[in-house]
Formats: structure tokens, C-alpha cells, sequence
């Protein structure tokens, strides 16, 4: 069964895929580690980012399996655990260049399409519903105000000892929202098939209930 989580930055995607994979049992497919994956080898050659011709091929040949078996899941890349490499601040500060490369784009939708074959899967992001995994079981559009998305954005900041005021991120969530939505390839957009699920006044238990009652009515 695969079940597609899109929606806005801030909605709280990563939250309730994760609490859904513990409460479940479901694999949460975190399709962003597939593209770290490619940044992470691409830092190894010590390519430039303009080599996109080379970025492709590193796309195509490596290999990226997720193995879930224990306690967190563990990402491989050639057959070794870099579930804590592809998160370093290096990788981070090219990923969205990486994952910008459409090439790319589309053969990380086949590995991720493969990582999911025969399993009960939950993944979020932009395009899951409409360009990943347009025939999921299960499409949800987790959705919040600008407002209450740029709040839980503000109190995380403050949570980390991260200097913004509460207007900053109001105004970046605004300017992510757009760029989100604009994008040429991936662009987030709600599927016409999906349930909408606006978590404004909702707390983190109470989406996760609502979206594992929509999963329950689906099996």
C-alpha cells in the first residue's frame, strides 16, 4: 500500500510520516535522502556543480537501498551505511542544486519507485501524489495557514538557538510557498484525487489520527 503525503513546507509532513511509520509499521520512504545520496557522491569526485553531465551519471550507476529492518532506517549508498554523512551541512548546502537537475529528478522517481515495490510505504513531499506515485492508494495534501506554518517554523528556530524573528520567516514561508509552487519539474500541487487535511487547529496527534483513519478506510 503506498500512501502520498504533499503539501506546504511547515504542514508538518515529516512529523506525521514519521509517527505513521512507527504507529503503522509502514516504511516512511524519505525520497530527499535519494538526492543527498547524489550530492554526497558527488562531493566524493570532487565535481563541480556545473558538471551536470557527470551528475547524471553518477544518477544512473550508483546504487541507494533503505533498509528498514531495525530500529531507524539505514540508507546505503553502494552498500554502505551514510545515513549520517548525507546530512552533513556540506551536502545539505548542494542538495537543492543536485535535486534542480531534471535528469536527476527523473531517475531518482525510478529508484524511489523501486525502494517501494511490494512494501507499505508512506512518503511526503511536493509532486509524491502527482509525479512520483500517481497511482497511490492513498493521497493526502497536508495543508496550514501561512500564519501557523510560519510559527511552528519560528518556535523550531527558537527551540535551536536559531536568531530570526518571527516576520523572516513569515516572509520565507511565503517566498518557499511560491517557489514551491513554481517549479518546472515537481512543482507541489494537490492531485485531484487527494483528501485535503488542513492541520491549522489541529495538534500533531490529531493529524495523525485523522490520517491514519483515511489509511484504515483505503485497506
Amino acid at each position: 500500500m503506498i500512501v502520498a503525503v504533499d503539501g506546504p513546507a511547515g504542514s508538518g509532513k515529516g512529523t506525521v510520516t514519521k509517527k505513521i511509520e512507527e504507529e503503522l509499521g509502514f516504511l516512511n520512504l524519505d525520497t530527499g535522502a535519494t538526492y543527498r545520496c547524489v550530492a554526497l557522491q558527488t562531493l566524493r569526485e570532487g565535481l563541480s556543480l556545473d558538471n551536470e553531465k557527470e551528475i547524471i551519471e553518477i544518477a544512473n550507476n550508483i546504487d541507494i537501498k533503505i533498509d528498514n529492518t531495525g530500529n531507524k532506517d539505514i540508507i546505503l549508498l553502494n552498500g554502505e551505511d551514510v545515513s549520517k554523512e548525507i546530512r552533513t551541512k556540506e551536502v545539505t548546502a548542494i542538495v537543492s542544486q543536485i535535486s534542480s537537475i531534471i535528469p536527476v529528478r527523473e531517475r531518482m522517481v525510478e529508484v524511489q519507485r523501486s525502494l517501494a515495490k511490494g512494501k507499505n510505504v508512506i512518503v511526503e513531499g511536493r509532486d509524491i501524489g502527482t509525479v512520483v506515485f500517481p497511482n497511490a492508494d492513498v493521497k493526502i495534501y497536508l495543508d496550514a495557514s501561512e500564519e501557523i506554518r510560519a510559527k511552528r517554523r519560528y518556535d523550531e528556530n527558537v527551540q535551536n538557538g536559531i536568531d530570526t524573528t518571527y516576520e523572516e520567516v513569515l516572509e520565507n514561508v511565503k517566498m518557499r510557498d511560491y517557489n514551491d509552487m513554481h517549479k518546472p519539474y515537481g512543482a507541489l500541487k494537490k492531485a485531484d484525487d487527494a483528501i485535503v487535511v488542513d492541520s491549522t487547529n489541529l495538534n500533531i496527534e490529531e493529524v495523525v489520527e485523522k490520517i491514519k483513519n483515511i489509511i484504515k478506510d483505503y485497506e
